[in-house]
């Protein structure tokens, strides 16, 4: 086995985080410092707090890291870091550290796709995954339907048009008064409330229509609260969080399942900070189960935005010799495409 050493570093947007990985699937630490409580009191993140952050907490993070591995820069054989998509501000100050490290110590710079080490989060909890299978990302910024092929090889089967069911989580989640973020409130609520309730709309339901909207979901929810409050009339909150949450949930499953029938597979893995949220995950298990398909979680700390996905994602591309130069620059609006 390659036993590579690899540095890996994540500033997309209000985690700071250092990884050190022997190989591709070994993780020796996954130092995370969380901004939560510093944006909690503006009800979101805001970019220009999230960078300064960044910048104070970058050096003593990746100090920690190599310190929690047992490990000295001088042992690191390459570095990876994620250099899009997410806030600019606070990917330049990743992209910077990795960059000024690898050129320190003269070793290989990789730049890797924040939501493809999403997916790859999946292979440090399975040991044992391979490809091909079925990605279902679900993220505070992206939603997509990705077919693996090989571990350098993907195809983009399908995408949010407008909202991510992480944005659309946060968003009704801050209408209806939840503190942020959102989307864990709305999970919590949810199990209070009969998912059954209200009938919220869902959008692009034509078969083999793999792309999702979650905007006019929103709207929905949004007018049916105004509309209730204009009439007077008492919300039960623990319903329409439950009624929102169960209407994403049934897209999302329909879609996947549709998905990884369409392609041949019989793997699924969820990804991304919604795949925390516990109903998503216990009723795509229980979906799977009954339709026969494998089903693989990362573990809930790699849901959240992490470097150790990072370092396994570069580890892969460099077997394939993926390498940047030191102009790489972020990429806020970097997408996931077909490789």
């Amino acid at each position: 086995m390659d036993e590579k050493i690899t540095l890996a570093i994540e500033s997309s947007c209000d985690e700071t985080s250092a990884a050190i990985l022997r190989g591709g699937r070994q993780v020796l630490s996954n130092i995370i410092s969380t901004q939560i409580p510093i944006h909690q009191k503006f009800g979101g993140v805001v970019p220009e707090i999230a960078s300064r952050k960044h910048i104070v907490n970058i050096m003593p993070v990746i100090d920690e890291a190599l310190a929690k591995a047992g490990v000295e820069l001088a042992d690191i054989d390459q570095i990876a870091v994620t250099y899009g998509p997410g806030l600019v501000g606070a990917l330049l100050v990743g992209v910077s550290a990795a960059k000024a490290l690898a050129f320190t110590l003269d070793v290989p710079l990789i730049g890797v796709n924040h939501l493809e080490g999403h997916i790859f989060a999946n292979f440090i909890s399975h040991q044992d995954l391979k490809p091909p299978f079925m990605a279902l990302v679900v993220s505070g910024g992206h939603t997509s339907l990705v077919h693996v092929k090989d571990y350098n090889s993907f195809s983009l089967m399908g995408q949010t048009r407008d909202d991510a069911a992480g944005e659309a989580f946060d968003k009704v989640a801050r209408v209806m008064g939840l503190p942020y973020p959102g989307g864990p409130q709305i999970d919590k609520l949810a199990q209070e409330g009969n998912p059954h309730a209200i009938d919220f709309p869902k959008a692009l339901q034509e078969k083999g229509n793999y792309e999702f909207s979650f905007s006019g979901l929103k709207s929905a929810v949004l007018n049916y609260l105004n509309s209730m409050k204009c009439k007077k009339i008492e919300i039960n909150k623990a319903d329409v969080a439950a009624s929102f949450q169960n209407t994403v949930i049934e897209v999302l499953i329909a879609k996947a399942l549709s998905a990884v029938k369409e392609v041949g597979c019989n793997t699924l893995v969820l990804a991304g900070g919604v795949a925390a949220n516990s109903s998503l995950e216990s009723r795509l298990r229980a979906a799977t189960e009954k339709a026969g398909i494998r089903f693989c979680y990362p573990d809930k700390i790699l849901c959240t935005d992490n470097a150790a996905m990072i370092g396994c994602r570069g580890y892969y591309q460099s077997l394939a010799s993926n390498f940047a130069d030191l102009y790489l620059n972020a990429v806020p609006g970097l997408e996931l495409q077909d490789l």
